[in-house]
């Protein structure tokens, strides 16, 4: 099979997405994760007629007859049982947010009125139904304050408890394991010798994941065909995704293809038009359990993981609004090779409000001292090899 191009590999890709099921948690453990129901409220909201500043409370029928006083009845905070006038001539004392009496239907701020003796005297012209905040006026009992498949938000978690939803049905995440292989690469605490590298796809991968609530477990494996063979046998039954780097270029000590067809793990793809991240490998078995097989370079472990795998992920849980974005090149740029470049940029708002992306020479995909610096990678078309400032391209964000 020959190389295929970016668009392809996302076709094949998205198109094996999964759903993993829903589970219910408790509302406030819920942030960041996605909603599987739509969250409808259990009442009106606002579930009574309240007024919205501090003053009193009359029957507009009095004013029109030129009543200007009103002797006060009671005094009402919010919580409390709503209290009636017992004649259109008397006025109730009302504070923000408590429940109004159907007997009054206007509000007069503390502002607009002066108090002697007990009784209130109004200073300015009124309407009929000023500042009162009226029931079901936001939403009605049972309307839909907040649709599925979103991310939850602190916001959304507010509205779950306003409306006593303590647990909340949101998508299952599928269980992934990070899997690192190489002889050339120690722990990250230890001291590496001079032909040594210290592990660090693992972890990025897995701190990637960590924004989505995936708790990815992570596996690394020494080139010893035995035991990738027996450690992979395993994981494809344990695990929904295995998501690799290293072990796929042509290098001798790559095994993972020749392991993973054994395996029964069908290729789907292997090698795409693109730079970084050329020796890409993805595949399936009959249980529909997925293999990215991404190259060892670290930059490439992070752009397949952008491009690739968090669309397949936000497809999967059916995330909405997570379109890709576009950006301005703010410099030109030259390509060497006939591969679709993903360049690191730096990502920035004009004055315009127009997102501009600046570009950052790496010395290839081995270089990720730049990740740090930037925060997206633009990805440039196949078909050309000159970009000038002032053309729009697509970018991943990081």
């Amino acid at each position: 099979m020959e190389m295929i191009t970016v668009q392809q590999a996302e076709e094949i890709i998205l198109s094996q997405t999964s759903d993993f099921g829903n589970e219910s948690i408790a509302y406030d453990h819920a942030l960041g994760r996605i909603l599987a129901e739509d969250l409808t409220a259990d009442r009106d909201l606002p579930p009574f007629d309240r007024p919205t500043v501090d003053g009193i409370a009359i029957r507009y029928s009095a004013y029109e007859k030129g009543i200007r006083s009103f002797p006060i009845k009671a005094v009402q905070s919010a919580g409390e049982p709503s209290i009636p006038i017992d004649s259109e001539t008397e006025c109730i004392e009302i504070m923000t947010g408590a429940a109004l009496d159907s007997s009054v239907d206007t509000v007069i701020r503390y502002e607009d009125i002066s108090i002697n003796n007990g009784i209130a005297n109004l200073t300015i012209d009124i309407k009929r139904g000023q500042n009162i905040h009226i029931k079901g006026r936001d939403k009605k009992e049972g309307e839909i304050l907040v649709k599925a498949h979103q991310i939850i938000t602190p916001a959304i978690v507010g509205i779950a408890s306003s409306i006593g939803k303590t647990s909340v049905s949101v998508k299952k995440m599928p269980k992934v394991i990070i899997i690192s292989t190489g002889d050339e690469m120690v722990s990250p605490a230890s001291i590496p010798s001079p032909y040594q590298l210290r592990r660090s796809n693992g972890i990025t991968i897995q701190s990637v994941l960590k924004k989505y609530h995936i708790e990815a477990d992570t596996l690394h494996l020494n080139d010893n065909y035995e035991e990738i063979k027996k450690e992979l046998s395993h994981c494809i039954h344990e695990y929904d995704v295995l998501l690799m780097s290293g072990g796929v270029s042509m290098g001798k000590f790559d095994y993972l293809p020749q392991v993973c067809e054994e395996l029964g793990i069908k290729k789907l793809f292997h090698k795409i038009k693109q730079r970084p991240g050329k020796p890409f490998w993805f595949g399936k078995n009959e249980a529909q359990k997925l293999v990215f097989a991404f190259p060892g370079n670290p930059v490439s472990v992070f752009m397949c993981l952008h491009r690739y795998f968090i669309p397949w992920l936000e497809k999967s849980m059916e995330i909405i609004g997570t379109s890709p974005q576009f950006a301005v090149l703010e410099n030109d740029i030259e390509v060497p090779f006939s591969l679709q470049y993903f360049v690191q940029v730096k990502l920035k708002t004009n004055p315009l409000g127009q997102l501009i992306a600046e570009s950052v020479n790496t010395n290839g995909s081995g270089d990720f001292s730049h990740l740090a610096d930037t925060n997206a990678f633009m990805e440039l078309p196949l078909e050309q090899n000159t970009f000038k400032k002032g053309e729009v391209y697509k970018v991943w964000r990081y």
